[in-house]
């Protein structure tokens, strides 16, 4: 209780749940000393009973009980649960001493295991041992003076921070810390100001940038806790992230487009086919500006290579390249050759040369290459100069033809649908298909103009080269944007979504480049709010999933090097399709082989039970054309608690077989948890354009060959000599010359197949289309159609349009009918022959009955001649919506 100014007081909640228990027991008390009658003394006895369960847990029965000012009162359930609670709040997460936060900002000058520390932070975070080292020296007799000096900043004081700091490593930390390398060990610097400096390569790890993010700084202080950080935590043993064994130290954004910049050829660029002796002539030529950076030369290269047993030998090749590239090959550790970096160097290619540096030269060669490579691309984006200016979004000059042509055919379908031909979701559902078309060729379109440019060789001759637009530059290198934004930005914005997910059917057929108009402006605040909107409330469901995912999985350890078990699981390349999702070296890198492998030509043992499938292996296997292979997995693990490091395999952020002792669940967790985070962020990014997956209507040859058919294939011929699929399980499958299956299609019923079987196919050929919005119902026989049970109002309704007047029939849900009796009866339609019997099943004595399932669009009349393979009815799919 504490007495406010005013003469009111401030209570803890606990006092007025307290208070009511209290009063309401000693009313309870007296009713029963006065014998009241029962109904009195029972409403008595339930308002005790609330007031004691809401002291114990507010809220959980009935309403919460509020104070004065509305708000409910915190309970002492509440008071240990949750975030805020006793657990989560003081055991567990407590405030730590010899810590600190500040912002950060970028430090490039720095190796890739420091971090900058400001003066004043380190001063205050190592204060006992400078005390201590003051006290050494005989600068100080007491702590008191100690103190005394240090709060005068004595020069003194400075040196021997200095001194205090050196090979003391300290932990930065970046909330939320969602996987093992949120919180990292660096060697300080100090330096003056009061931010933070913070690496450029360790950024994804942290997921920070430098618009304002703040970071934590903590000591470890016993020597075990420093000893920790340095071997374990240091950021330059970090290189691969645990999650997939990709590199994580991967440069991003200015460096990317510095190194792309540099490694470009340009035709007929200053310098171009010079010959150079070595390295260094080119820088000199470079510098002294008789070659451009992109020019095409001849140049002696000195490579290192590195045998097994690691003895070096040096060798000198002629190659053609360009200046930038020449200039880049002074970084390359040894052992690494030349013909890695001999091509424009995109994101994805920098992350390939640091993970083969990484398996080829060890760990340290690959930090100290990182570290250069990122010099490099910054030197080089300086130097470069590349802008962003509104001439570089270059609309396509087709533009408009295309939205014409898009908009003719959304005419023809009003004209349909006011016909009568479609129905309103199939209008709907075809206009929004026309517009993603549309949006996605003028696309197309755009990034081919905006991708060459044209330029004169040295022979005057007019020719095409890879274009230096800076935007598609910054795209194309994976520096920044993507071709979607570049869409938005010069070719289309195209379709927007609704705030309840559907997408609405006019698009925007403007860009940024010629500005939307009020209309457009409008509905585009639909998709950016909502992004704002998802990012606030998924973050906080993400990060809920990842502590529940630890909590399922932490007690799951890595406990004996071997169960010895000979079970595993046979795994091939994963094929959706006819196209290979993942292939087979990607599943099996870094498992352990179950049963000896043999050789498939010399049946000799390629790999023995129990060998660990690195890169090498995993490469000789894809040479030799093994396509399955038997490899120890956790499933399989014989271990009593935990697993064993074989059935495991390799850790991922190590790059070594697994050791006894590691927290895989947690691991796990966390690189489930984190992608996870990271994705709802995406949302925010793409500001509410519409992406929907494209509907497939056919089926595409891959690769060239015989088309054959399953033995499930059935399909009939109809008047129009269509090919209409009846069978819902058939398969067409490609086969090449030596009969071997290549690829295999699914065709849906009701398609209408384009080739025959055992016809020779070419890859890009159409096998089957079919209508992706409807599935058809489809005659197998000849006839004149006579209704069963096609009662209006019991089993089917009559439809009619509002815009065009025409009726439809659509059968009914059975549960939804009036009467009772219809509840069983299903609409159907039978076949009358000629002669005006019913038309049989082939060689049995069954009636052909075709019933219509549930929002079935009737599309014939009663006593209507069809022949074989006409659409009786048509199922309407439902209609897309955005996925996000």
């Amino acid at each position: 209780l504490v007495p406010l100014d005013g003469g009111r007081f401030a209570t803890s909640d606990l006092n007025d749940l307290y208070r009511r228990v209290i009063n309401r027991n000693n009313r309870l008390k007296r009713l029963l000393e006065l014998k009241a009658p029962e109904i009195i003394a029972r409403n008595e006895k339930r308002m005790l009973q609330e007031a004691v369960d809401s002291l114990l847990d507010n809220g959980r029965r009935g309403k919460a009980m509020t104070g004065a000012n509305k708000r409910a009162l915190k309970s002492l359930a509440d008071m240990i649960k949750g975030k805020s609670g006793r657990f989560r709040q003081n055991l567990l997460g407590k405030r730590v001493d010899y810590s600190g936060r500040s912002v950060i900002v970028v430090g490039p000058q720095l190796r890739l295991h420091q971090c900058g520390l400001p003066k004043k932070m380190a001063l205050e975070l190592f204060k006992p041992f400078i005390f201590n080292k003051l006290e050494l020296l005989g600068l100080a007799t007491t702590i008191k003076a100690a103190k005394r000096l240090v709060e005068q900043e004595v020069p003194e004081v400075w040196d021997i921070l200095e001194d205090v700091i050196r090979e003391h490593p300290v932990m930065l930390n970046r909330a939320p810390t969602l996987h093992r390398l949120g919180i990292q060990a660096f060697e300080p610097i100090l330096i003056e100001g009061k931010a933070i400096q913070l690496h450029p390569l360790v950024c994804a790890a942290f997921n920070a940038d430098f618009d304002g993010d703040q970071m934590a700084v903590h000591v470890p202080l016993s020597l075990e806790a420093q000893m920790e950080a340095r071997t374990l935590m240091l950021a330059s043993n970090n290189v691969l992230s645990p999650a997939n064994g990709e590199p994580i130290i991967v440069p991003s954004q200015d460096i990317v487009l510095g190194l792309y910049y540099a490694t470009r050829e340009r035709i007929n660029a200053k310098g171009e086919g010079m010959s150079f002796a070595n390295v260094s002539e080119v820088s000199r030529a470079y510098e002294t500006r008789q070659a451009e950076l992109h020019a095409k030369c001849w140049v002696r290269i000195k490579e290192v290579e590195v045998g097994a047993d690691g003895d070096r030998k040096e060798k000198i090749t002629r190659y053609e390249t360009t200046v930038g590239r020449a200039l880049l090959s002074e970084i390359l550790p040894p052992g690494l050759s030349f013909e890695l970096l001999n091509k424009p160097l995109k994101k994805k290619e920098i992350s390939r040369l640091i993970n083969v540096g990484f398996r080829r030269c060890g760990l340290r060669e690959t930090v100290i290459f990182a570290d250069k490579l990122m010099q490099s691309g910054f030197t080089m984006a300086t130097r470069g100069g590349i802008s962003f200016g509104v001439r570089d979004m270059r609309i396509p000059t087709v533009k408009q033809e295309m939205i014409g042509a898009a908009e003719a055919e959304v005419k023809e379908i009003e004209s349909q649908y006011t016909s009568g031909l479609v129905t309103v979701g199939e209008r709907y559902n075809k206009v929004v298909d026309i517009w993603s078309r549309c949006g996605e060729q003028v696309g197309k379109v755009m990034m081919e103009q905006l991708g060459v440019e044209e330029t004169t060789d040295r022979h005057g001759k007019k020719v095409k080269q890879e274009a230096f637009n800076s935007i598609y530059m910054m795209a194309d290198s994976g520096a920044r944007g993507s071709a979607a934004q570049i869409r938005q930005l010069a070719g289309m914005r195209g379709l927007m979504a609704k705030p309840d997910g559907s997408i609405i059917e006019t698009p925007i057929t403007a860009n940024f480049r010629e500005g939307l108009n009020v209309l457009q402006y409008f509905i585009s605040t639909h998709g950016a709010r909502k992004g704002l909107a998802d990012t606030a409330l998924k973050t906080a469901n993400s990060g809920y999933l990842t502590r529940r995912l630890v909590d399922v999985t932490q007690d799951l350890v890595v406990i004996e090097d071997d169960c010895g078990t000979q079970n595993g699981v046979s795994m091939k390349a994963l094929v959706e399709g006819g196209e290979v999702v993942e292939a087979l070296k990607e599943r099996i890198l870094g498992r352990v082989v179950a049963v000896d492998m043999p050789h498939p030509e010399t049946q000799d043992v390629l790999f023995p039970a129990g060998t660990l499938l690195d890169e090498d292996s995993v490469d000789t296997i894809d040479s030799l054309g093994i396509d399955e292979v038997k490899v120890r997995t956790t499933l399989n693990c014989e271990t009593r608690w935990g697993v064993c490091s074989k059935c495991y395999g390799r850790d991922l952020g190590r790059g070594s077989p697994v050791n006894v002792g590691e927290a895989i669940g947690v691991i796990a967790a966390q690189s489930i948890g984190e992608p996870g985070t990271q994705l709802t962020m995406r949302t925010f990014h793409i500001g509410g354009a519409a992406s929907r997956t494209a509907v497939q209507s056919h089926v595409e040859a891959k690769s060239s060959g015989t088309a054959r058919f399953t033995a499930t294939m059935r399909y009939v011929q109809n008047a129009k000599g269509d090919k209409v699929v009846i069978s819902r399980s058939g398969e067409v499958i490609i086969e090449d010359d030596n009969h071997r299956e290549r690829e295999r299609h699914k065709v849906p019923y009701g398609a209408i197949l384009s080739v025959t079987d055992g016809k020779q196919v070419k890859a890009g050929n159409n096998l089957a289309n079919w209508d992706p919005h409807h599935r058809p119902i489809v005659s197998e026989y000849a006839g004149t159609v006579k209704f069963e049970n096609v009662e209006e109002g019991t089993t089917v309704a009559k439809q009619i349009d509002d815009v065009t007047g025409l009726s439809t029939l659509v059968a009914i849900d059975p549960k939804r009918r009036g009467s009772a009796a219809s509840k069983g009866v299903r609409p159907s339609v039978k076949m009358i022959n000629e002669q005006g019997d019913e038309v049989k099943i082939a060689a049995t004595d069954h009636a052909v009955n075709i019933g219509f399932p549930v929002g079935a669009v009737i599309a014939v009349r009663d006593g209507q001649q069809v022949s074989v393979g006409e659409v009786l009815a048509r199922i309407p799919q439902e209609t897309s919506k955005t996925r996000d």
